[in-house]
Parts: structure tokens; sequence; C-alpha cells
């Protein structure tokens, strides 16, 4: 491993309130390092539950060069199977909908929605042939405030210790009840910890959003402390930050049963190491980053609302406002990441110091991320 990525140079800056060294968003090595040892070893969130609602949905996910079939079964359980056959290890789905069963295109081995083989045509004159042996391989999964998350690794750790305190600081929002209602995907060219870094501070706000929702978010409190695997931050807001200053007139309704600050501003958080989202008093927005390369990324936007929203008559007016807000800020945020992912792969590009108070999410997963490397130059 070259020298200016080395494990003691990130421990070095993160440790001392510096943001993660620049060499380490344009590395082809480190992305891969990455892969290996968090997207294949901890939890990640795959989105929403209600991305598979009923028995036989289904949903293939390609995250990180992990190939995952995310399914109900009769029984409504969730499961997470490997998108690949025990035969001959064909795909075995495309997209979204609804199935009976797992069929192999190729040799036409079945499965069901546990991932039990089935049928294996043809194969009872293979010598010493056992069907109980050619099963799917399932991973680790949970459903938890509406979202769901996976692990490939059977070893993960506990999943409550994950979470932490997670339902303690959000309970004030009725987030597992909420609704999706529309999930995008798109590429962006940068590094997939730049697109989670911006989302998550404050400092840009009014310099690459002046005139669309700057003057919504006030100064935020300090990042909250917290038990498990993420950061979150809370913020009065002037309106809705679900809206652009300009169309704050079409805001939704409070959801029912807000309490505490909820009424008041909206909350950051980020669940490490791939999602984050926002969640204001009428509506959550979310987005899982996975990488593609040392300087692309592939991105999901989510975005939910309560039921009783959703049933309105005018839902569908009010709701398009919300995500033209999405849209418009996104829309802003690109330009300056395709800025930075160019400064970060300058030769004489340094660390920076973090403003604790507008950056306090990023630099937790500064920290966090510099202890998950954990990289030894000779391991």
């Amino acid at each position: 491993m070259t020298s200016e990525l080395d494990f003691k140079s990130i421990i070095d800056a993160t440790s001392n309130g510096l943001s993660i060294p620049p060499a380490f968003y344009s590395s082809t090595e480190i992305t891969e390092y990455e892969i290996e040892k968090i997207f294949r070893r901890k939890w990640i969130c795959v989105g929403r539950t209600d991305l598979v609602r009923a028995p036989g949905d289904y949903v293939t996910l390609d995250i990180a060069k992990q190939q995952i079939i995310l399914l109900r079964d009769q029984k409504k359980k969730l499961r997470a199977l490997a998108n690949t056959c025990r035969h001959r290890n064909a795909r075995l789905l495309e997209g979204a909908g609804q199935c009976k069963g797992l069929r192999c295109p190729f040799h036409s081995w079945f499965y069901g929605l546990d991932g039990t083989l089935i049928s294996a045509p043809e194969m009872s004159t293979a010598n010493g042939f056992d069907k109980s042996n050619y099963n799917l391989r399932s991973y680790l999964v949970e459903e938890r405030f509406g979202f769901v998350f996976i692990s490939v690794n059977p070893k993960a750790d506990n999943f409550d210790n994950f979470v932490g305190n997670f339902y303690d600081l959000h309970s004030f929002w009725p987030i597992e009840e909420l609704i999706s209602v529309r999930r995008r995907e798109f590429t962006i060219e940068c590094n997939w910890k730049l697109f989670l870094e911006v989302f998550n501070e404050y400092y840009h706000l009014p310099f690459v959003h002046p005139n669309s929702v700057d003057s919504i978010y006030c100064k935020p409190k300090a990042g909250d402390l917290v038990k498990g695997e993420f950061a979150t931050q809370f913020g009065k807001t002037h309106g809705t930050g679900g809206l652009l200053e300009s169309s704050q007139e079409k805001a939704l309704a409070n959801m029912p049963r807000l309490s505490g600050p909820a009424k008041s501003g909206a909350r950051y958080t980020w669940l490490f190491p791939n999602m984050t989202f926002a969640i204001s008093r009428d509506a959550l927005w979310c987005y899982e980053a996975y990488p593609i390369d040392a300087t692309s990324c592939k991105v999901l936007q989510t975005s939910c609302f309560h039921p009783e929203s959703v049933r309105l008559p005018d839902f569908d007016e009010k709701s398009a406002a919300y995500l033209e807000r999405l849209d418009a800020a996104l829309d802003e945020d690109i330009p300056a990441l395709l800025n930075q992912q160019i400064g970060m792969s300058c030769p004489d590009a340094l660390s920076g110091k973090f403003q604790p108070e507008l950056e306090a999410n990023v630099a937790s997963f500064a920290r966090w991320y510099a202890r998950m490397l954990n990289w030894q130059p000779n391991g």
C-alpha cells in the first residue's frame, strides 16, 4: 500500500478533528478495501421495508459488487438471498416484481421463496447429488424503523449494538409508519463518501443553496451523543425543510403524534456506512450511496410521507412540491461534488479542519471510518 494511503495517516487526521485524507477519495485500492472491510462485513441499509410488501414480492439489489434478491416468503418473512444459481451460477432474477418461486433461466433449477431448492431437472442420475446441499445462500436481514438492513457477513456485529440508541433519538417521529412515494436511482461521478458527507453538513448551505433552502435552516444544535454506528444532529427550521423557500405555502400538515422537537425542525441522521436521511415534521427523505469505483457511486433517493398525508385529495399536487425541492437541492449539490472530486485528486491536497457545529455528522463518520478500515500495511 502506498505511503500516502497508510492507516496511520487517517487515524492521525481524524483523531485531531481533520477530514479524511484526500487520497482516500480517489484510490482504487482503498475502494476495493472499503468493499471488503466495510460493505462485506458490516450492516448496510438497503432502503425502506415497503420495497417488498406481499409474499412473492422481490427486488434485486446490485450494491458494492454484491448481487442480492430481497423478497418476502409465504409467511411475509423478509429474506435476502444470493442472486446466483447453485448449479452453474446463472443470475436468477432482474429488476423487481412478483414470483411464486425462483427459477433459473439457464437449466430451470427451481427454488422456493425461502431459498430452498425444490427441483433440479435430470439431476437424479448425478452421483451423490442431494438437493438439501444446494439451497441458495442466504444473508442476515433485519427490519427496523421501517428500514431494511442486510449483512452478507454471517458473523456481523449484534444488530441491537449497531443501532444502539437510535430509537430514543428518533422516537418523536412515526418513522416506521411512513410510506415510500418515489424511489430514484442515479450515478454521480464522485466518491461515495463525498455524496453522503454533503447531505450531512450545514456549512455549504449559504454557498451552494443560497436561494433554495438556506434560509429555512437555523444553526443546528451540537451533534447528539450516540450509542451505535450512526451520527445524528437536530436543527430548528423556519417552515419545513421538505420544501423550497418559495413553496412553503404548499406544506402538508404535521405527521400525527409528533412530540418534543419534531414539530420545530429537522433531524439529519447518517447510519454508517451507506444510508442517510432527514426527517421533518411532514416528510422523510433518504439516500443510499454505494461505490462503483473510486470516483463514482450509485445513489438511491427515497421520498416518504405519512399515510394520512398520502390519503389527502390534494396529495399529488402538494407532494410534487416536495419532490421538486429534493431535485432542486440535488441539482445544486452535484456540481459542487464534481468540483470537490477534482480537488481531491490534486497531488498537494491535504486534510482540512472540521467546523464542529456545522460538520458534526461528517466528523463522526470520519472517526468511525478510520476505525473500520484498521489498515495493516503488511496484513
